[in-house]
């Protein structure tokens, strides 16, 4: 154990996992004591708790769970019983997902997953998560597989995010053909439990007055009975549920028996197979007017992504259902309908056989930036002569030809000169006439343009990332290879040695900026604020970077005005910006030319400007807005020989965010250098505190020695019983075999073993007949009896009972519990 310590000492100082190293007691562990690990498992274990990236370790014959600080926050409440658990026991809610991928591993070969689904169970709740992770073979001492490590991450947030992209926009072309309200409600209801899981969905509209709420649709997993047509009292579901809704606040239950809001009420959720309960209100004009309700048949805790897509996903049902209710309107009376379009969010228009525009409403009016009188009794085509080759224009014409609804999208130049995105419905009525509903969507297809650029720019990064990592890859294995031959003299083993450690160095510097990305972009850094020189930040972040300066012969000139200034902020953060920027700066710049770094007072904003200007390359200019875009890389040069993934500038403008500043880049072009001008809030100076000091704890282990408990395995399958028995001797115990009932029993009166595992199948005399045989021994009464079958009716627990079993196991065995089994066996002798 010391030396895998020792081996990972100086990497972060005291950690969680190596103080659970050195508290676990593995006397009851089939790993032992680290001191007596194998050298290829100590290895594994050093590697992982070296490394920043999320690692596990399995070993042994049931695969004993080893993990890094980076995968503690993975395991959750889990963490840290897992420890040293058999991998099976950490995650046996996704074992059976796993099983496939353990083996191929355990077969020796390596298996890899991009954003795989999981269903976890580790804060006390189900919860959904996906993973891209790869699971690797471990070898022992004579080349055999004895365990496996995984390198993962956790894409939970990334995954959902699209897939919530992806949901809106089906949900809006799910709803937007919909003409009937009622449609509209159950589609929308249907979409949202399905892509939630959830078991009901139901849209209630409200009767204040009376003080109930009207389902007209709703939804439900198959098996469950809907409640479309009901009415309920709204304070059955408990009186907070009212208040709530009238004050537009939703109210999220993870356990309706539990929450003192709905306790008292549980019946009326627990009749609908409710359990767990999301209720969204929807108001206008002050009022309550609807509840769209989530239901789940088990305890849920509800995440705020959740709630905010039931939120957007009410919005759209309640406003499909309101124009479903205002279109039918049209088709039956088109007269009364003037004052309901008038409301409506959306834009509406009466066209005459002749294209002449008969009625326009306020919506329509404000979406075209035009008057009443300029639109009313005038021809379509006179007033937008640019839609005539639309896709809209081109809809129209076809509608008032065919008679069939239509739909289209295009964009319109507005009378002041800008653009917009309308999408177009219309609809033939009666008298030759045709309707048409139009809406502004600019921002749905801004945001869409925004989703494809967003998945380019990873599709990118991701080709960009294998590629950097598979460069260091290739001297490792060449070095690898070398190593193995075992015929190099010593100085080729040095430079072997020495070109894998180079090798590794790089790809954990590419693997820290990707988490130091991941932690800061999702809010999981804190900064340890104080008071911070200007002269620390600038003489820190240079003694960093001066081994590239001087690599590449450049002349860096420092000027700092006032030494003293003083900001409040991290000082490692600060520092990581401007050694970011500066190591960017030689990155890209040519050999013997000038890098500037400057650090400037502008005293009429209270700022301290930190500026790095290089003789470089360049940026293009409709480049530098982007250049701190997570995912954006410019190709500033065709040699990528200094490597890297463009993260440095995106990892810059967080922290400088965090600390309150902004961070600028300038450039007049290509080959005529960049600045960067990274701006913090200055402070008065401060007395320096003193730094902490930290203990570490030490813990030992004793162990003490007893004979092992004594097995005998009765099974006629020669193969099952061979396994179980080398598995119980690779526990610590002393194992006999046996294949027929009447030389079992004979070996049981001879050598009186402590615990018996019997099969019940077996051959002419069967295990419930050789139970009541060793029973009624007085040699071999006293032996512990434990079935092991694969009958696990309860009968058949009740049949090996009254034979005198004193447990009953079902095959395929548990080894988990058959291990606590013998513990408690063990620990009564």
């Amino acid at each position: 154990m010391a030396d895998i310590l020792r081996t990972t000492a100086g990497l972060g100082g005291e950690s969680e996992v190596r103080r659970l190293l050195r508290e676990h007691d593995w006397s009851m562990s089939p790993l032992g004591p680290p001191a007596g690990w194998p050298p290829e498992l100590a290895t594994a274990v050093s590697m992982a708790f070296s490394s920043a990236f999320p690692m596990f370790v399995a070993w042994g014959p049931d695969l004993r769970f080893l993990y890094n600080d980076a995968y503690a926050p993975i395991l959750g409440d889990k963490h840290p019983a897992a420890f040293g658990a058999p991998f099976q026991q950490v995650w046996s809610e996704i074992w059976p997902d796993l099983v496939p991928i353990v083996d191929r591993a355990l077969s020796n070969i390596s298996a890899y997953f991009e954003d795989l689904p999981l269903t976890m169970e580790r804060k006390g709740f189900r919860e959904s998560t996906w993973f891209t992770f790869s699971y690797s073979p471990l070898h022992d001492g004579h080349g055999r597989v004895a365990g496996l490590y995984c390198t993962c991450i956790e894409t939970t947030a990334r995954v959902q995010a699209e897939r919530r992209a992806a949901f809106e926009l089906t949900m809006a072309d799910a709803l937007r053909p919909l003409a009937s309200s009622d449609d509209a409600i159950r589609k929308g209801c249907a979409l949202l439990g399905l892509e939630l899981g959830m078991a009901r969905v139901l849209y209630a509209e409200v009767d204040d007055g009376l003080a109930t709420m009207a389902v007209p649709r709703d939804w439900c997993r198959p098996g469950l009975a809907g409640v479309a047509g009901h009415t309920f009292a709204i304070d059955a579901f408990g009186p907070e549920l009212g208040r709530a809704g009238r004050a537009g606040d939703v109210v999220a239950v993870a356990d309706v028996r539990a929450d003192p809001r709905t306790a008292g009420r549980q019946g009326t959720y627990l009749a609908l197979d409710i359990q767990a309960c999301l209720a969204v209100p929807l108001r206008r004009s002050g009022r309550l007017q609807a509840f769209l309700m989530l239901g789940l048949d088990r305890p849920h805790a509800w995440t705020d992504a959740d709630v905010a897509l039931a939120r957007g996903t009410a919005e759209r049902i309640r406003a499909a259902a309101d124009l479903a209710r205002v279109q039918g309107t049209l088709r039956e009376e088109r007269d009364r309908s003037r004052t309901i379009l008038d409301t409506i969010a959306e834009g509406f228009m009466l066209l005459a056989s002749d294209w002449t525009v008969l009625q326009i409403n306020p919506a329509g009016l404000r979406i075209a930036h035009m008057e009443a009188d300029d639109v009313i009794g005038r021809n379509h085509w006179d007033i937008w002569p640019e839609a005539i080759d639309s896709a809209a224009g081109r809809m129209y014409r076809r509608v008032m030809r065919d008679r069939v609804a239509g739909t289209a999208e295009y964009r319109q130049r507005m009378p002041d000169g800008g653009e917009i995105w309308c999408e177009v419905r219309a609809y033939p009525t009666a008298d030759d006439s045709i309707v048409t509903f139009f809406r502004d969507v600019t921002e749905r297809k801004a945001a869409e343009d925004k989703l494809h650029a967003a998945d380019r720019r990873k599709d990118e990064f991701l080709a960009m990332l294998a590629h950097e990592l598979r460069n260091p890859l290739a001297p490792i294995s060449a070095a690898a290879d070398l190593l193995r031959i075992g015929r190099l003299d010593e100085a080729r083993v040095r430079q072997s040695s020495a070109i894998i450690g180079r090798q590794v160095r790089h790809m954990t510097s590419l693997v820290d900026d990707l988490l130091d990305v991941s932690r800061v972009t999702r809010g999981l850094v804190t900064l340890a604020r104080a008071p911070v020189a200007a002269r620390t930040i600038v003489d820190e972040a240079i003694e960093q970077v001066r081994p590239m300066f001087e690599a590449r012969r450049q002349h860096l000139a420092v000027d700092i005005a006032d030494p003293d200034a003083t900001v409040l902020g991290d000082r490692a953060r600060l520092v990581q910006v401007l050694a970011n920027l500066l190591n960017n700066a030689a990155k890209y710049t040519p050999e013997d030319r000038r890098i500037e770094v400057a650090a400037t007072i502008d005293k009429a904003r209270g700022r301290l400007l930190l500026v790095v200007r290089d003789e470089g390359i360049g940026i293009e200019p409709e480049l530098t807005p982007h250049v701190f875009d997570l995912f954006t890389q410019a190709e500033r040069s065709s040699d990528r020989a200094q490597g890297g993934l463009g993260l440095g500038l995106a990892l810059v403008k967080n922290l400088v965010e965090l600390h309150g500043g902004t961070v600028l880049c300038t450039s007049p072009g290509l080959g005529q250098g960049s600045t960067f001008e990274v701006a913090l809030p200055l402070m008065e100076p401060a007395m320096p505190t003193a730094p902490p000091a930290f203990a570490t704890d030490t813990a030992g282990a004793a162990s003490g020695g007893r004979r092992p408990l004594r097995l005998l395995v009765v099974d006629d399958n020669v193969d099952a019983a061979a396994t179980l028995g080398m598995l119980l001797e690779a526990c610590g115990y002393l194992v006999e075999v046996e294949h027929d009932s009447q030389r079992a029993l004979e070996r049981a009166r001879q050598q009186r073993p402590d615990v018996a595992l019997l099969d019940i199948g077996l051959p002419d005399m069967d295990g419930n007949e050789l139970a009541r045989r060793l029973r009624a021994d007085a040699q071999t009464g006293a032996i512990v009896l434990v079935a092991v079958t694969g009958y696990g009716q309860e009968q058949d627990r009740r049949a090996a009972f009254e034979a005198g079993f004193d447990h009953h196991l079902v095959k395929p065995v548990d080894m988990d519990e058959l291990a606590a089994l013998l513990a408690g066996i063990e620990s009564e002798r």
